[in-house]
């Protein structure tokens, strides 16, 4: 009988036969981050749960899909002799996968360490207002937006307190231009000393940088402010803030 036919013919519903406590021999052996998963095995009642569990754990620590069923399938041998059931595979399946894509998700739009959006994340949210623009007949996104600029001194040696420091000013930069930015702007680090904005071109950008300029009066550390124009095309506004990224 081929693996699948045994999976859909056990149901972690049902479970193995009740043997209460796991043996504490076939503990110690069970994979890391398995052990909750060996304990309901061994009670009979429903593991499935415990699968999810382990999922998230395994996604969190960087395992691979298949490393963390090759763990489900010796855990599953080890306690009942026969191969994890499908509703146990499926459980650590989807949870694995779920946490996966929630970290991509987030990787790809916000910083981990500043928590403004990535440089993908801008570029992405250009490239859907380039595209808006198409085929309307209005103004280029060159009149209608621009890019405000913060930017903060060069860093030291380089060392990890250095990159730390500096992306913490990065990160209070960004809650400093949310205050002034305050709708539906894009923010976001472009390299490692500039926090950039996506913005509309109206009466009030002027009025706005000054603001922040103003703002940022106060800090120990000086911080250069500009306007920066946005091309006329996608392709141009990508090599700009790939300029942008250069220190």
């Amino acid at each position: 009988m081929g693996f699948f036919d045994t999976l859909v013919r056990r149901s972690s519903t049902a479970g193995p036969e009740a043997k209460g406590p796991l043996d504490d021999g076939v503990r110690l052996g069970l994979p890391p981050q398995f052990e909750a998963v060996g304990e309901a095995l061994a009670s009979g009642s429903g593991s499935a749960q415990a699968c999810e569990v382990a999922g998230r754990m395994l996604a969190r620590d960087g395992a691979s899909l298949d490393e963390a069923l090759d763990r489900l399938g010796r855990t599953s041998i080890a306690v009942t002799g026969e191969e994890p059931c499908f509703d146990d595979v499926r459980a650590l399946s989807m949870a694995w996968s779920e946490s996966t894509l929630a970290y991509l998700h987030q990787l790809s739009c916000e910083d981990p360490l500043t928590g403004l959006a990535s440089l993908a994340h801008i570029r992405s949210r250009l490239s859907e207002l380039y595209r808006g623009q198409l085929g309307r007949g209005a103004a280029g996104l060159d009149e209608t937006h621009a890019l405000v600029v913060m930017q903060l001194p060069e860093g030291g040696s380089g060392s990890d307190a250095d990159q730390f420091t500096g992306a913490m000013r990065l990160s209070r930069l960004g809650e400093t231009a949310r205050t002034v930015f305050n709708g539906t702007e894009t923010i976001g680090r472009s390299g490692t000393n500039r926090v950039v904005v996506i913005v509309e071109r109206d009466a009030r950008l002027g009025r706005r940088v000054a603001l922040v300029r103003t703002l940022l009066g106060t800090a120990d550390h000086p911080t250069r402010i500009w306007i920066e124009g946005l091309p006329s095309t996608d392709d141009a506004a990508a090599s700009l803030l790939d300029e942008l990224c250069r220190t």
